[in-house]
């Protein structure tokens, strides 16, 4: 498989940068994931990578090689995109050895059919290997294209949005499917999404972009745990962090005049900061040293949503499902003095992240 790093790669198109001096290291045979919101840059990087655009300055090396001037061809490597790429008057077992049919591979029929019959049985397809593709479901097309990259053997799989297109449910199972797939290869996957459930339970690590430019990498537990800046502790999580304005004297939190609460401090720091608190970290209880009224309740099933309404300020806490609570009711509520993060009010960065 391959190590793909890129040094400094920007890419601009007319006056608009979409990449923006990007460094990136990705080992041999990870699960790498590219996150952000919609124009942050991840598809640009994604085709990059894939030789599809040329970046404006900078340099990418595929195993210490650097493969600026080669196309995509040369690179070996395969991409998935959200829309399928499928011929639709085909069956799938055509579709699946098109890719192996070429001039340049000149492989057998006999070498074709046992790709085709691996990554068929890989993917659980191979009972519709003589269905043709405009009569499969959203969830069999996508794997039949992803079935086309595995036949070529590449050395990197590139992805980009691959599941979004499909509903919830599929997605849970495909997201799952995947994983496993890229242990089984030990392949190098680089998967693009916007979607952070995708990214924390499918990413070895994962990259959060924001307007062109990576603002953090790590493991899934250290970018939800110990996020960079309030940009990626928003971004990472669902339900989403908690972000209350306010100050600190000692180990006094004061949120906004609406109540105080204690917190295990991590930087030495005082007046205006940004505090941010998980909901799960987050308990209503009776006896609890503060008073709210419940403004909004969420059932997702398994827990509860509770928007909690203190004086002008919002905050989540996520409850038991048995736990009964109704709007505007009055509740007492605390947090985990040790979970409560500390940020910079002016820029927005992890004061534990500063003082580093």
């Amino acid at each position: 498989m391959a190590r793909i790093r890129l040094e400094n790669i920007s890419k601009s198109f007319g006056s608009h940068v979409a990449v923006d001096k990007l460094d990136l290291d990705v080992a041999d045979g990870e699960f790498f994931v590219l996150l952000g919101p919609t124009g942050a840059g991840k598809t640009t990087t994604l085709r990059m990578i894939a030789g599809l655009e040329k970046p404006t300055e900078g340099a990418i090396h595929i195993n210490q090689v650097n493969v600026n001037d080669w196309g995509p061809a040369e690179r070996d490597v395969a991409l998935v995109l959200q829309q399928y790429s499928l011929y639709p008057r085909l069956t799938v077992r055509d579709n699946l050895a098109f890719p192996l049919r070429s001039r340049i591979r000149k492989m057998s029929e006999a070498d074709i059919g046992k790709r085709i019959d691996y990554a068929s049985k890989t993917l659980r397809i191979t009972h519709l290997l003589d269905r043709k593709t405009d009569r499969l479901s959203g969830g069999e097309m996508q794997r039949v294209s992803i079935g086309r990259a595995i036949v070529r053997e590449p050395q990197v799989f590139l992805m980009d949005e691959p599941l979004s297109a499909l509903d919830a449910k599929l997605r849970e199972s495909l997201r799952s499917e995947l994983k496993d797939l890229q242990m089984r290869l030990g392949a190098t996957f680089i998967f693009v999404t916007h979607d952070q459930v995708e990214a924390m339970t499918m990413g070895d690590r994962i990259a959060v972009l924001n307007k062109g430019r990576i603002v953090q990498v790590g493991t899934p537990r250290d970018v939800y745990s110990n996020p960079r800046d309030t940009f990626v502790a928003s971004f990472v999580g669902s339900p989403a962090i908690n972000l209350l304005p306010g100050s600190l004297a000692g180990d006094l939190a004061s949120v906004a005049q609406a109540f105080q609460m204690p917190i295990t401090r991590s930087a030495a720091v005082e007046g205006p900061v940004t505090f941010g608190i998980r909901p799960e970290d987050v308990e209503v209880a009776a006896g609890a040293p503060n008073e709210a009224r419940i403004h909004d309740v969420e059932n997702h099933g398994i827990e509860k949503i509770v928007t909690l309404r203190v004086g002008d300020n919002l905050m989540r806490a996520a409850v038991p499902a048995r736990v009964e609570v109704k709007v505007e009711e009055a509740v007492r509520f605390n947090w985990n003095p040790d979970k409560v993060m500390l940020f910079d009010a002016r820029t927005g960065l992890n004061l534990r992240h500063q003082a580093a």
